[in-house]
């Protein structure tokens, strides 16, 4: 049989192309998503400012939790996005341990160099420039390049491309601005990095005390760092270190590891690209297994006449179905390596892109290891031999003597199993949907049963298929038929072949259904997200910044006599304990601290419970989906760890409704602005007295012209919430093309391979006198069949999950359909359709007639 089988991949080429295709976008699409994972687990960056320190300790950037209670918890994490800090007493705690000869603090605070022009410079590679103390050079190989240490309040330190930037050098004055009003420095000196020629990031250096004090925060340092003494092993400095310290919450790093103590921004861009390869895996995994298996399935049916043959003359079932096996595992090995190299360059072409939305830093590079390939190979191996063994499968009940029989004719009847398995779906996909229809508030799971509804819906169809098409058909044959003879052989063609209809249909119900939910269920999110936005923002003026607004901003607005209110808004991300049941697991939640005295002026957050004039401390406010995700209403108490990590278990005092247009979680401002990495607010949002509009602008004005980078504005467009939310939305439209492409790719497969296989039907036609223009007019008929059934049951198949979503998110049945893409999808399966069945038509019909009858299939 390998002697048959080798012969048959050489001769039989064409026939297998569809399922190398398949196989090889499947892989590619495997192993983008496997690149992504590894590089969020492995990601890193060699450290600078941290290089010369053997050790360094720093505060874990994820935040320990567990879920449910008892012996049954599992210790699960969540990043943390604020910067954790680490007790200063700690490096008193290691000045003592064996092998170090120098223990160093570093304290970081904002600091922003203005330009000759009145605007903040840009730091290196357009991040924002950070101020540190003097004394923390000692952790990286700087250099004075000249002048000296900085001393006193008025001294300050810049890195050699910052002075350069700024046009000073040492003597001369530089405008910095840190959280408040920007001041005047002497430049005491220049430094530089030694061995690194470009900085990742710009700095300059306060004196200690002085960086404490802007600092704002007593007791705590970002970071400790330990040299080993002269001939010791970081390594073993590093156990010290640990079992010194015998604290879960601080990491202990070398190597590369201290890039993440040193860069918060790598970090954070593991755990992004670790949720983004997740996003994008489960849906992809799915889809791949369908659509290879779908394929090679197809590929299989078309050779039934050759396998019928062999098993005619003697074959045994085994042995064919061993001959088919090994078809399936060549093409599926070929296809999985191939797809390796292809899915490295989709990753380069797609990290631009990722940068821009903010989910990796520009500079950081892919991962590229053995693993991911490792894992793509054996997905498309596995599928094709499940999809081979199961389409060989029928070989084993049939009599060598029907074999050629069985061969000839299609089977028409729906098997009871199929029935049966296809009655449980249907079922499924109902209750799923009645379960989302009768669950409330809590978008994430709706979303999951959205989810997991479109693969029932689609595997349904999948199995009912030959049923559905028979259905399809009686509604559609009174249309065909009314084009007389061309029409009423594509109506007896699909009535006739049900199996090789559905074969047609099914990839354009994948795509259709696929491509709309995903798309419309994001077109429903951020018009709600936007409306919400719109109708709940009070204020009159919005005032912004890049890089943040200093919060002394805020108080010199509040002293104008013609502001009624003013509210400094502070954004950031926490984490909250699971359900008090125990289920479910830590979740993060979007988070906004404001002035609870000037809310009711500046943002109306709609409450549905409670009040939101009692934020304090202890007292937080919850939007009703994060009120459902966490099983928690009006006075009830949350577990939450803030964005640095710090615990918290307030008390919910209200409940409100426009969450995705604001935040998750609401908190009292400086509770929450105290617990940032820049103590940096996002925006301060100010309502003007009555009668004092026209000349409170002018005003506003002058005040933000003495911070430099802040902009006047009247509405608040570019909220965090807004931008993590449309950052969100293009991994699900990239999700959604990727679903597209590889569905586009089988549609164009199945009906290039349901053609060619009709050569000597073509041929009968001619010679029975059809003329070449009537069998493809008879060919557009039947296109137009399978696109109407595709696009109509792909389109039904969607409403259900996105009638979940737009239920939930706007209590509106009618989700937000945009008209130009759902034109877009259902215009692109159509071309693909036509063009993947009249091409391959018009080229059978150069091929004379009895040429055709005796051609090999």
């Amino acid at each position: 049989m390998l002697t048959l089988t080798v012969k048959t991949l050489t001769t039989r080429k064409g026939s297998f192309i569809a399922t190398f295709v398949a196989l090889l976008l499947g892989s590619t699409v495997l192993s983008v998503c496997g690149i992504l994972l590894e590089s969020g687990l492995r990601i890193a960056h060699p450290p600078q400012r941290y290089a010369t320190a053997d050790v360094v300790v720093a505060g874990r950037q994820q935040a320990p939790s567990q879920r449910g209670s008892g012996h049954n918890s599992s210790p699960l994490t969540q990043p943390l996005v604020e910067r954790v800090p680490v007790p200063a007493e700690v490096a008193r705690r290691l000045t003592v341990v064996e092998g170090a000869s120098t223990v160093v603090t570093d304290t970081g605070v904002p600091a922003q160099v203005i330009g000759s022009g009145g605007l903040p410079l840009g730091g290196a590679r357009g991040a924002p420039t950070t101020g540190h103390n003097w004394s923390s050079t000692r952790m990286g190989p700087y250099r004075l390049a000249s002048g000296r240490p900085p001393a006193g309040k008025h001294q300050v330190v810049l890195d050699e491309q910052l002075a350069q930037q700024a046009g000073v050098a040492v003597g001369d004055t530089v405008s910095l601005m840190t959280r408040s009003r920007p001041q005047r420095f002497r430049v005491a000196g220049v430094v530089t990095l030694h061995g690194v020629p470009s900085p990742r990031r710009s700095v300059v250096f306060f004196s200690d005390d002085l960086t404490t004090h802007l600092a704002g925060r007593e007791g705590v340092v970002d970071a400790v760092g330990l040299l080993a003494a002269p001939g010791g092993d970081p390594k073993q400095l590093a156990r010290a270190v640990t079992h010194a310290l015998g604290d879960p919450r601080l990491a202990v790093l070398t190597g590369e590891g201290r890039g993440k103590a040193e860069f918060l921004d790598v970090a954070t861009t593991g755990s992004t690209l670790v949720l983004v390869a997740s996003a994008l895996a489960g849906n992809a995994f799915l889809v791949t297994v369908f659509v290879v298996a779908g394929t090679l399935s197809l590929t299989m049916a078309n050779h039934r006449r050759e396998r019928a043959l062999l098993q005619a003359v003697g074959a045994t079932p085994g042995q064919i179905r061993r001959m088919v096996t090994a078809q399936a595992l060549a093409v599926a090995l070929a296809g999985g390596l191939l797809g390796w190299p292809v899915g490295i360059a989709v990753v380069h072409g797609m990290w631009d892109r990722l940068a821009r939305y903010g989910f990796v830093s520009p500079d950081l590079q892919p991962v590229i290891g053995p693993l991911p390939a490792v894992g793509a190979v054996l997905t498309a191996v596995l599928t094709a031999h499940t999809a081979a063994h199961i389409a060989a499968r029928r070989t084993r009940r049939i009599r060598p003597t029907e074999a050629l029989g069985e061969a000839a004719l299609e089977p028409t009847q729906v098997g009871k199993g199929r029935l049966i398995t296809g009655g449980v779906l249907a079922a499924g996909s109902a209750g799923l949907f009645v379960a989302g229809l009768t669950h409330s508030g809590d978008a994430t799971t709706l979303v999951q049963i959205a989810n997991s509804l479109v693969f029932v819906t689609v595997i349904t169809a999948a199995v009912l298929g030959p049923l559905l098409s028979q259905m399809s058909m009686r509604v559609l044959a009174p249309l065909l038929k009314a084009s007389k003879v061309t029409g009423y052989l594509a109506a007896a063609n699909h009535g006739t072949h049900p199996r090789r209809l559905a074969a047609a249909v099914t990839p354009l119900i994948l795509a259709v259904s696929f491509a709309a939910t995903v798309i419309f269920a994001q077109t429903t999110t951020l018009q709600a997200s936007r409306a919400q936005l719109q109708d709940g923002l009070v204020a009159s003026h919005v005032l912004t910044a890049a890089q943040g607004v200093p919060p002394d901003l805020a108080d010199e607005a509040r002293h104008l006599s013609q502001v009624q209110a003013v509210t400094g808004v502070v954004s950031s991300t926490v984490i909250a304990g699971p359900a008090p049941t125990g289920g479910g697991q830590p979740v993060s939640l979007s988070a906004q601290g404001v002035d609870p005295n000037a809310l009711s002026a500046t943002m109306d957050l709609k409450p549905r419970q409670g009040s939101l004039k009692q934020l304090s401390r202890n007292a937080i406010a919850l939007s009703t989906m994060a009120s459902s995700r966490l099983k928690r209403g009006v006075g009830d108490t949350v577990p939450l760890r803030l964005g640095d990590g710090t615990p918290l278990a307030p008390r919910v005092i209200a409940v409100y409704e426009r969450g995705m247009g604001f935040a998750d979680i609401t908190f009292d401002h400086d509770l929450l602005l105290a617990h940032t990495t820049s103590r940096m607010d996002q925006s301060v949002l100010v309502h003007t007295a009555a009668g004092a509009h026209d000349t409170a602008a002018a005003v506003l004005a002058k005040v933000a012209g003495r911070y430099p980078g802040i902009v006047l504005q009247h509405s608040l467009t570019g909220s965090e919430q807004m931008r993590a939310q449309e950052a969100n939305a293009w991994v699900n439209y990239l999700l959604a093309g990727l679903i597209l492409v590889y569905a586009g790719v089988t549609v164009v497969n199945t009906q290039v391979m349901n053609t060619a296989a009709r050569r000597r039907e073509f041929a009968l036609l001619r010679l029975g006198g059809t003329t070449a223009a009537q069998v493809m007019r008879m060919m557009r008929w039947e296109s137009l069949a399978v696109v109407l059934a595709g696009v109509g049951t792909g389109t039904l198949a969607s409403l259900p999950p996105l009638v979940l979503v737009s239920r939930t998110l706007t209590g509106s049945f009618w989700p937000t359909v945009a008209a130009p893409a759902y034109l877009a999808i259902a215009g692109t399966t159509t071309a693909l359709t036509a063009t993947a069945t009249l091409l391959p038509t018009r080229a059978l019909l150069r091929t004379p007639p009895m040429k055709a009858m005796n051609a090999r299939q």
